[in-house]
């Protein structure tokens, strides 16, 4: 993400890289453009927070694993606004007081944002809504191949694939998402009308290998997780009307249940069902292959993307924790050579 949002900011017309916030000691000094995998920038990476907070900034994309408040509050009390996609993409008002006072004592705004949570489960699916009538269901889902995403340490520890279903269905895993995943839901809820039970209820499902399978953490061997599936449900009367549902697979082989991305392979799927129906399914967002996946993960590269494009709006708006729904349509920018901007 931190790779991805440099090199967001630096091919965005209105915007110019002045800090980069890193956390190994190896790649303090380090040049951030380097660090990207581009050519030198004059921005020396730092593991300093003082350092970051003593910034002249207007905006810090902040993509940590697991966020701490405490650090997001004091970015907020030193005038920067914070753009992140890991949390408070629409949170409850009793539980942001700190950070909207922190909001009001730095004159600054926070939003959440981000892929999946984010675009493909509320922005996407109330757009398209828009377009339908008397909706009984509005679904949001990701099919993709995990041996894309080069984090074996997240892979195996955080999401406890290559573990047995007892220790993934344990795993911190589905709090860890549901956060953001329930947030969404809850704001298609809102905006949509449904009279959805308060309580989004959280359904967890394992497959595991049948052979040995090849992943960026080792060989997963027969009867280990090698495929998870995790639902998100707000429900009135028992039955579903807003779902967002995550499909990981160690590949398509050798998986019990058979699980597969069917006929139409990775993707996003956004589907209204109403009058009429409105189906938007999103290719482009995961890797060709397995190989370029861990090379750059398009995935990776939108999430960061859209809390990019995202900064210009966060600065105009007033200080406070903003969703989607207080913002205007945001929009990406041209490519350099064709921008307004050049030269």
């Amino acid at each position: 993400m931190g790779r991805a949002a440099i090199e967001g900011v630096v091919s965005h017309p209105d915007l110019e890289l002045v800090g980069c916030w890193v956390h190994a000691a190896d790649k303090h000094g380090q040049d951030a453009g380097t660090l990207a995998g581009l050519d030198p920038l004059g921005v020396a990476a730092t593991t300093s927070a003082e350092e970051i907070l003593a910034l002249d900034a207007d905006c810090v994309v902040y993509s940590p694993l697991v966020p701490d408040e405490a650090q997001v509050a004091a970015l907020l009390r030193s005038g920067k606004d914070v753009v992140t996609p890991v949390g408070w993409i629409y949170p409850d008002p009793a539980r942001t007081t700190e950070l909207e006072a922190a909001c009001r004592e730095g004159g600054t705004t926070l939003h959440g944002t981000g892929i999946h949570p984010g675009g493909i489960t509320e922005r996407f699916p109330l757009m398209v809504s828009a377009v339908s009538a008397r909706v009984t269901h509005v679904r949001a889902e990701e099919f993709s191949d995990l041996r894309t995403y080069g984090a074996p340490d997240v892979i195996r520890h955080v999401m406890a694939f290559g573990g047995t279903p007892e220790e993934a269905l344990a795993s911190p895993m589905a709090a860890l998402l549901g956060g953001g995943f329930r947030s969404s839901v809850r704001m298609v809820v809102a905006e949509m009308g449904f009279a959805a039970d308060p309580r989004i209820e959280t359904v967890q499902e394992v497959a595991v290998a049948t052979a040995p399978i090849d992943s960026p953490i080792g060989v997963i061997e027969p009867g280990l997780v090698a495929a998870r599936r995790f639902h998100w449900r707000a429900l009135v009367d028992g039955v579903p009307v807003v779902t967002a549902t995550v499909n990981w697979l160690m590949g398509q082989e050798h998986l019990d249940p058979a699980w597969s991305f069917g006929p139409e392979g990775e993707r996003f799927e956004v589907e209204v069902t109403g009058d009429p129906s409105v189906k938007l399914t999103v290719h482009g967002l995961q890797p060709e292959t397995v190989e370029s996946g861990l090379v750059r993960n398009p995935g990776v590269v939108a999430t960061a993307n859209h809390c990019v494009n995202a900064i210009p709006y966060v600065v105009a708006a007033e200080p406070g924790v903003r969703t989607y729904l207080d913002l205007p349509l945001l929009a990406g920018r041209a490519a350099p050579h064709l921008s307004r901007a050049r030269g």
